[in-house]
């Protein structure tokens, strides 16, 4: 019902565009706040456990995570010390899911308040720099494409994606263009993955199947279908040999369905041919989330457990090294 009424606002407000051709955007869209900040004066994470980590990673030397239900966005040095000497980068967001950079500024989804922050690192510390307003319904996804020199932001809702760019001059973001995939209106699409010139959009709970577009145009390219039990997708990523899809949900968006698959070729979930590998991380019960590559180990957030953020290795296909670090 949720997505019924949010699909019935959007198109009272907006209409509904073609595929991929460039959407014309309202201009407050376009418009963002430039925020003359002091570097940000730390506070250590008051809080001794994770409630629902969403997202790893590391830009330059610093790590930084999603700590979605606590809203705020955490950094540090390392992966050793407790999460309480983790210190808070933002805790003006709402369930953000997601942290890209480019080596200079970073850009971190608000999902709830349909926003994108931006910061940028200086001797002095991080600044808090921009706010893009109204992108979209639910901004779900970030990442950064080294090859395009590009942030991709995904609307969640309404099947758009927002390309950012970085003046090189100024070191400000705007965007350079908004695309929408019409198929994927009113569908909740966790992520995408970038796979040289392709771009995979993971099934949703009422779509059911993977998505393979044109990255610079969104023109499909190629569909998926999958089976209902694992629609509910978090997020696809090739490692080595194998297709690997966290899953959240089934189609019904049960829970119970939560799992880790893999499959050499993305036509074999039509027939349910694939492989479930949850049980090889020792980990059980919970919801496998995004899952990222640092330094060449491999990191999965999870929740619903007290085993919030997973390592491992991949070695010739095998899972091996598993360790929970938090």
């Amino acid at each position: 019902m949720f997505y019924l009424i949010c699909i019935f606002i959007i198109c009272l407000l907006s209409g509904c565009a073609s595929s991929q051709e460039e959407k014309a955007q309202p201009e407050s869209v376009y418009k963002w706040e430039s925020i003359a900040h002091e570097p940000i004066i730390y506070q250590k994470n008051t809080f001794d456990t994770l409630n629902v980590a969403t997202y790893l990673t590391k830009i330059g030397d610093t790590y930084f995570l999603a700590d979605c239900y606590h809203n705020q966005i955490l950094f540090h040095d390392n992966l050793t010390d407790a999460i309480t000497e983790w210190e808070v980068l933002t805790s003006d967001v709402h369930y953000a899911h997601t942290i890209a950079g480019d080596g200079t500024v970073i850009l971190i989804d608000d999902t709830e308040n349909n926003r994108i922050l931006v910061f940028e690192k200086t001797q002095a510390g991080f600044i808090q720099t921009q706010t893009f307003e109204n992108v979209g319904m639910k901004p779900h996804f970030v990442q950064y494409d080294e090859k395009r020199e590009t942030f991709y932001a995904w609307s969640s809702i309404t099947g758009e994606m927002y390309y950012f760019k970085r003046d090189t001059a100024t070191n400000e973001v705007f965007i350079e263009k908004t695309l929408k995939i019409d198929e994927l209106f009113g569908v909740y699409v966790r992520s995408f993955t970038i796979i040289g010139d392709d771009i995979y959009f993971v099934s949703g709970h009422n779509n059911e199947k993977i998505i393979r577009s044109d990255a610079d145009t969104l023109e499909i390219l190629e569909t998926y279908p999958v089976t209902p039990e694992i629609a509910g997708m978090v997020q696809l990523v090739k490692i080595q040999d194998y297709y690997y899809l966290t899953i959240s949900t089934d189609n019904r968006e049960n829970q119970d369905y939560a799992t880790i698959i893999r499959t050499k070729d993305l036509h074999d979930l039509s027939q349910g041919m694939y492989e479930d590998v949850y049980d090889r991380f020792g980990i059980s019960g919970g919801t496998p989330y995004y899952i990222t590559q640092i330094d060449n180990r491999y990191y999965m957030a999870h929740h619903r457990t007290n085993e919030n953020i997973v390592a491992f290795d991949v070695v010739d296909n095998e899972i091996l090294n598993v360790e929970i670090l938090y």
